[in-house]
């Protein structure tokens, strides 16, 4: 149970500080509040942690996806390999460009698309892979990115809780034929609300500031069909201030995550693992829980350290997507997608927590003991 001199320890705490208020308000009291110079200033720094990529910002994480997929001329009669594990804005995007989704299986390890189920699940009709790299842990991508190689297909990069992360050098959002980034307020960095498209392609990016604007370069000079997915110079403001923060953060999350790493010895819980020459970012620390999940969760709540369930439910038990596979009598085999949601707890890791905090946690942890 929490003393009642011991605050809460919160799942996550966004930062909106003093630098990024004053941010907010430079931009307020220029008049240049949408698709100015700070979006573009704010892609030309996000692009050096992508490997100096294209970077072109848009108003979401979820936009970021649906315009990629829809740059890259992805549509109705195409099928997109996804993982069920992820937030359902992963396939929502697919679907909402008139697509098709296909789910595999995950690794156990990373969370990650598992690269033979990918291979797998490979049709005629398959025009693209989406690996998310979830909690802040790449996907295989050594692995992944071959077999889109050798069947000619897009690699489309989820890595909306991933800045920064990487796999043996190289960042995630580099690899594929583009990258997406959310910039939520609880993602490792944010710019309250917004997300970035990366890719080396230059007529990819130029195709992508049109969809994002109505289809117009010029104003009034409409090329092609597009929508209003605009980032405001507010939010880029604040992405700014905070992109200049983002790795004393990940730094801290990694150390955060290397002590709990070290101190957590319930013999029911099992730590994150990484795999060789990956850089985990930890948006999320989450642990694997033998047993009564829910007992547990109950217990580490009562003792004031949040946690959470991400995910409880594959999107393929989502009901947009298991009442239509219903009634097209189509199942998914996917025994490690379905193990991961009946056991992971993430748990609390970001830059705000001090060495008590990170003491209570690990104690709350091992107070579970491994009878649950």
């Amino acid at each position: 149970m929490t003393s009642i001199n011991e605050q809460p320890i919160p799942a996550a705490r966004p930062v909106i500080g003093e630098d990024e208020i004053e941010a907010a308000v430079r931009v307020l009291r220029s008049g240049r509040v949408v698709q100015g110079p700070e979006v573009a200033a704010f892609e030309e720094g996000f692009s050096r942690l992508v490997d100096d990529r294209h970077c072109v910002a848009v108003n979401s994480g979820t936009s970021a996806l649906h315009l990629l997929l829809l740059a890259l001329g992805i549509g109705p009669g195409d099928e997109v390999i996804v993982p069920s594990f992820s937030f359902a804005a992963s396939a929502n995007a697919v679907r909402l460009v008139g697509a098709d989704v296909v789910f595999a299986d995950i690794e156990p390890g990373s969370f990650g698309l598992d690269p033979a189920a990918v291979e797998a699940a490979i049709t005629p009709r398959t025009a693209a892979i989406m690996p998310v790299h979830l909690y802040g842990h790449p996907a295989a991508m050594d692995k992944l990115m071959p077999i889109a190689d050798k069947h000619k297909l897009a690699v489309v990069e989820d890595a909306c809780q991933a800045h920064a992360a990487a796999l043996n050098g190289t960042p995630v959002g580099a690899f594929g034929a583009g990258g997406t980034f959310s910039f939520y307020p609880t993602k490792n960095m944010h710019s309250l609300e917004g997300g970035m498209v990366t890719t080396a392609d230059a007529e990819l990016a130029r195709t992508l500031r049109l969809l994002r604007n109505q289809g117009m370069e010029q104003r009034y000079a409409n090329e092609i069909v597009g929508a209003n997915m605009r980032m405001t110079d507010v939010s880029a403001a604040v992405g700014r201030v905070q992109l200049g923060k983002v790795e004393g953060w990940t730094e801290q999350r990694r150390a955060n995550a290397a002590y709990l790493d070290a101190h957590i010895t319930a013999p029911a819980v099992t730590t994150p693992l990484v795999a060789e020459g990956a850089r985990h970012v930890y948006h999320q620390y989450t642990v694997r829980i033998s047993g009564d999940r829910d007992a547990a969760m109950a217990k580490l709540t009562e003792a004031g350290i949040g946690n959470a369930v991400y995910y409880p439910t594959p999107i393929h038990r989502l009901k947009p997507y298991w009442e239509p596979d219903q009634k097209a009598g189509r199942t998914w085999d996917l025994p490690e997608t379905e193990r991961a949601a009946a056991e992971v707890v993430s748990l609390p890791v970001h830059p705000s927590l001090t060495e008590g905090d990170l003491e209570r946690i690990a104690a709350a942890v091992n107070a579970l003991g491994e009878n649950l």
